[in-house]
């Protein structure tokens, strides 16, 4: 296959600094506020052949430089040619090796290669001067000379209003649910100023004063949108679901949107007799695909930015959606950036943590070698970064500049925060699992997560409470949910603890409840795997199904069902900073997935995998999942279980009884 070409990871650092770079408010840009590295703008790419006849092949380039084609003469001197780029170049039998070197200043140095012997592929190295010659990075997206690896080969789709409604003197476009888009605007007349409102809820759009993204047309001019034809106008990429046209009451001004999106195409399926359920887990998919881009992003309309925690849940949900790899990767590449550290991801410890977790979940998931041992120097320093800043005791704790977030909760942060803690030593239980795959060997690791461990429960542990505190300094003895379900979900108690803190903080009405689908991803999750199906299934209809009740057709950043009116809407100081289409908010498509329906992986890659659905919680229900390379489909009506997978490695487990499921073969069970 021949594909475009790059330094590694310099794609995805390229990209997501245009995406991280592309947040607006209020009329005014706001990039992101943390570091952000750079890629390299000169790289040398390289590769050796043994040409038994001879060929010819061209260099296609993103940038300036030359090509080198080095030839072993018989003596063992050497004849070094260099050919400008699109020249075509000829090479006779022996042995050569063909160096390029490309530099931009603005753009990503890359390059395509076209031959029948030699061409560019994932087989090239490549060297930006100071580290060690790696693999080069390529993208299935990138396969034809024609294209540009800064542009991404986005999907493009005209959209129309669902609904128009004349209001407040002005008009409403409402097209069903967020989408990000341009606007077209076109006059059937004349050109005359406009303003076009956006919003995520009705409420914003109307808000002519205070809405969030707002587009003022005053002359034809205006270097802020696109002049297409005479009178056809359209705007720079927005995320909204309405429209609001104030002062425009007829058909003078026609709105279409051109909404722009990443094609992943469709995997899962589930439908049951439960209505509700069923569209909860339609409007998870939507929302989690409105904000899957060239990465996973956290909400659509305002940050549009790429967080580590956001991503890191996202790895989770993509599993049971649509099941698309590069994504992934991009995203763990993209946040991570160059190898040298200089500030946690995002500025967030945790969020680093998350990172160091994430290698071990994608492997456990595409049980791709290559990609974690190219990306295991990034984890090393990442990890000596984490522990330059920690104490006699092991554990971390917070520098001026670092956010300490783990929720949008009210903790006790006046010493090391114990959830921090438990994502430490998660994060060196997948190290250590990362090593384990590579073959590697690292018992400083073990020694040090023992440590960790050892004094979690020595400093954090409150024994008359039956729970985990949030820290030991202040004397405060303050207890959220929040460490008490990294402590079961990371083995970091036995199931006597695990026991007591179900039932002193879990289901303790007196510890203040979980308002983000963020965490209660966990919540559900802890609940899941100690048994709670029921409790799982009955919080999903609830807190979703709550959301839906409001009249989302997305799911939010924050619920919480006490808030009311225009109220529901505002956060971080702002009458509209909710997003309304967050990527977390999708997690239902993760816990129904893998805890109701009960399909998960048993080997990395699905090299194993099992189907434990808990068919009592279901009247009826019928699903197609991914299991690695191939899907598996579950049907269960009539006290009839059929299971058909088209991949082999799989088994049914239903209480004390596995069946194996053979490919391509229907495994009927009744119950």
């Amino acid at each position: 296959m021949n594909y475009w070409i790059w330094f590694p990871g310099d794609f995805e650092i390229y990209h997501i600094m245009k995406q991280n770079f592309s947040r607006e408010e209020r009329g005014f840009d706001w990039p992101a506020y943390w570091f952000t590295a750079g890629w390299n703008h000169n790289v040398k790419f390289k590769q050796t052949y043994h040409l038994k006849e001879k060929t010819t092949f061209t260099v296609h380039a993103k940038g300036k430089g030359h090509v080198a084609v080095t030839r072993q003469e018989e003596a063992g001197s050497e004849q070094v040619d260099k050919y400008p780029f699109e020249q075509t170049i000829t090479c006779n039998p022996g042995k050569i090796t063909v160096e390029v070197i490309v530099c931009h200043l603005e753009g990503l140095p890359s390059i395509f290669v076209c031959g029948q012997t030699i061409f560019s592929d994932e087989t090239w190295i490549a060297s930006n001067y100071i580290e060690s010659d790696q693999a080069v990075g390529v993208s299935a997206l990138f396969v034809d000379k024609e294209q540009d690896p800064m542009e991404f080969p986005y999907t493009y789709e005209q959209k129309t209003p669902s609904k128009i409604e004349y209001v407040n003197g002005g008009t409403l476009l409402d097209f069903g649910h967020t989408i990000t888009a341009k606007t077209k605007v076109i006059f059937s007349e004349r050109f005359q100023p406009i303003t076009c409102c956006y919003g995520e809820s009705r409420t914003e759009a109307l808000d002519v004063k205070d809405c969030y993204l707002k587009q003022v047309i005053n002359t034809r001019d205006d270097k802020d949108f696109e002049l297409l034809e005479e009178n056809t106008f359209v705007t720079r990429l927005r995320a909204f679901r309405y429209i609001f046209l104030p002062n425009v009451m007829d058909d003078s001004v026609m709105i279409t949107a051109i909404r722009q999106y990443v094609e992943f195409g469709g995997v899962s399926q589930f439908h049951s007799s439960d209505q509700q359920l069923n569209q909860i887990w339609e409007v998870a998919d939507r929302t989690f695909r409105t904000c899957s881009d060239i990465f996973f992003l956290d909400g659509v309309k305002r940050d549009k930015w790429v967080w580590s925690g956001d991503a890191y849940q996202s790895y989770f949900i993509n599993r049971y959606s649509f099941f698309n790899k590069e994504i992934v990767e991009r995203t763990i590449l993209g946040l991570r950036g160059t190898n040298l550290m200089q500030q946690h991801l995002n500025t967030i410890i945790d969020y680093s943590l998350y990172w160091l977790i994430s290698i071990e979940e994608y492997y456990q998931t595409f049980s791709d070698r290559r990609f974690i041992e190219g990306i295991y120097p990034k984890m090393v320093s990442l990890l000596q970064y984490c522990e330059s800043q920690t104490n006699e005791h092991g554990f971390i704790y917070g520098k001026p500049g670092d956010w300490v977030y783990i929720d949008w909760a009210e903790f006790d942060i006046s010493g090391p925060l114990c959830a921090e803690q438990m994502l430490l030593a998660r994060a060196y239980q997948s190290m250590m699992s990362v090593e384990k795959a590579l073959g590697m060997s690292n018992g400083d690791l073990q020694a040090k997560s023992e440590k960790l461990i050892a004094n979690i429960h020595k400093y954090y542990w409150d024994e008359e409470k039956g729970g985990f505190i949030d820290s030991y300094e202040s004397g405060k003895r303050n207890i959220t949910k929040h460490a008490n379900i990294f402590a079961i979900l990371f083995n970091i108690v036995d199931g006597k603890k695990a026991a007591i803190i179900k039932k002193n903080v879990l289901l303790n009405p007196a510890i203040n409840d979980i308002h983000t689908p963020y965490f209660k991803f966990w919540e559900l999750e802890v609940m899941a795997q100690i048994g709670e199906y029921s409790y799982v299934l009955e919080q999903v209809k609830s807190y979703w199904g709550g959301m839906l009740a409001e009249g989302a057709t997305t799911f939010w950043e924050y619920y919480d069902p006490n808030e009311t009116g225009a109220e529901k809407y505002a956060m971080y100081g702002d009458k509209y900073g909710k997003s309304l289409c967050h990527a977390w908010g999708a997690s239902p498509i993760y816990l129904v997935g893998r805890y109701l329906l009960g399909v998960q992986p048993t080997a990395p890659g699905y090299k194993s995998f099992e189907v434990a659905p808990q068919v009592g919680l279901f009247k009826d229900f019928s699903c197609v999942l991914p299991v690695g390379a191939g899907q598996v489909k579950v049907e269960w009506s009539k006290q009839q279980l059929t299971v058909t997978a088209n991949v082999s490695g799989g088994v049914l487990r239903l209480a004390n009884r596995i069946i194996p499921i053979e490919r391509e073969q229907e495994l009927i069970i009744n119950l």
